[in-house]
């Protein structure tokens, strides 16, 4: 340094990682698709690892170091069939709309509309994870999971319509819970939909007819 000049201080150069985490979650997405349409088409014992790395375009050791395995995938593939196709995830535009609807049908029915975006979707998982319960302990834990999420979901919309005043005199919300998991129930579109060959229109239009009978007082 010469006579008379100051020294700059440099400022080090901050390392940004957002390329890296949009990869890296690019990835991700890749994987789930990957593993939801090789467990639709294949079934759950028959898809391996190796094959949900390969469409994904990556190593199996991704596959693993991401997810730990085929409960882990399903897990993510059902959690992300349960969020809809918005840009919104299904449950938050759910509480949204308790939130800003003081009409209890109007909850109801909209609560049909994202059961028609989301049903089509999950179901085949749900009914995928029943029946893999059955000779697998991973996946008959899993499905106690999913259940017991579900039903928390229910409670949780419960307490939104009890809150409010909004369901008939003599349900309480445990009994409220119990009608809506049920109406959600894979096992119930499975028999109208996929065995008994109902439009997804006239299945919404049933479970929504249900849910407001056995809930919200007749005089609105």
């Amino acid at each position: 340094m010469e006579p008379g000049e100051v020294a700059v201080k440099s400022t080090p150069r901050r390392y940004d990682a957002s390329g890296r985490r949009a990869k890296a979650e690019r990835s991700r997405t890749e994987i789930v698709d990957a593993a939801r349409d090789l467990f639709l088409e294949q079934g759950y014992a028959a898809t391996r690892i190796g094959a949900i790395a390969a469409r994904a375009g990556v190593s199996a050791e991704t596959v693993y170091k991401a997810f730990g395995g085929k409960p882990g995938l399903v897990r993510a593939v059902c959690a992300q069939a349960l969020s809809g196709t918005g840009p919104i995830p299904a449950e938050q535009r759910s509480d949204d709309l308790q939130r800003a609807e003081k009409d209890p049908r109007a909850v109801i029915r909209g609560w049909g509309a994202l059961t028609a975006e989301v049903a089509p979707r999950v179901v085949p998982l749900l009914l995928l994870v029943r029946d893999a319960a059955a000779h697998d302990p991973a996946m008959a834990d899993l499905r106690v999971e999913l259940d017991a999420l579900r039903l928390a979901r229910m409670r949780h919309n419960a307490q939104g319509l009890a809150a409010g005043g909004r369901l008939r005199h003599g349900v309480t919300r445990r009994t409220a819970a119990d009608v809506l998991w049920t109406y959600s129930s894979p096992e119930l579109y499975e028999l109208l939909v996929l065995r008994r060959g109902w439009d997804i229109a006239r299945y919404v239009e049933f479970i929504v007819e249900g849910m407001t009978a056995a809930l919200i007082p007749t005089d609105g």
